[in-house]
């Protein structure tokens, strides 16, 4: 099985964890959890169980992607 390929995807090869841990690096999860207020975020973050969460709960990761777009795409 092939995948095939999605140049208008920005999110295309770009898994989960990276995204989850990425943003944690960029703002750290007090932040993450004042910009998306989850439990997952702001009772004893961690990235395990905000992959958990998150994989389970699609209106929270369509959040969390459309973050780290943002955050992605802003001049540093």
């Amino acid at each position: 099985m092939t995948s095939r390929p999605q140049p208008r995807n920005p999110l295309h090869g770009i898994t989960l964890e990276a995204i989850v841990t990425g943003l944690v690096a960029s703002m750290g999860w007090e932040e993450l959890g004042r910009r998306i207020p989850i439990r997952c975020f702001t009772n004893d973050p961690s990235v395990a169980s905000s992959l958990r969460f998150l994989r389970r709960t699609p209106w929270a990761r369509s959040k969390v992607e459309a973050l780290y777009l943002e955050v992605r795409q802003a001049p540093k």
